[in-house]
């Protein structure tokens, strides 16, 4: 099975919330590697890579409303996973 690259950009009150740092447990429980960062218009930029159905899985959490903060949309980009990634971090 191909691994797939989830990249999510998540609106809302996502900075100074912690909610990278709850992206990032939930990606490490899911077995993903990859990254979330702030951007400078307040979202939050969101880097997966491994199995769909992990994927998938943090998508669906990161739109379940259980997150910090508030959610207020999040749109996402399918892709091939480019392998070059380890662990996940906040950046």
């Amino acid at each position: 099975m191909t691994d797939v690259r989830l990249t999510a950009w998540v609106r809302g009150k996502v900075q100074g919330v912690g909610f990278r740092w709850w992206t990032r447990a939930r990606a490490l429980e899911l077995g993903l590697v990859g990254w979330a960062r702030n951007t400078g218009d307040g979202r939050v930029e969101v880097v997966a890579e491994g199995s769909e159905k992990a994927a998938d899985e943090l998508l669906a959490a990161l739109r379940s409303g259980r997150t910090p903060g508030r959610v207020d949309g999040v749109v996402e980009r399918w892709s091939e996973a480019r392998g070059n990634l380890s662990g996940f971090i906040e950046r």
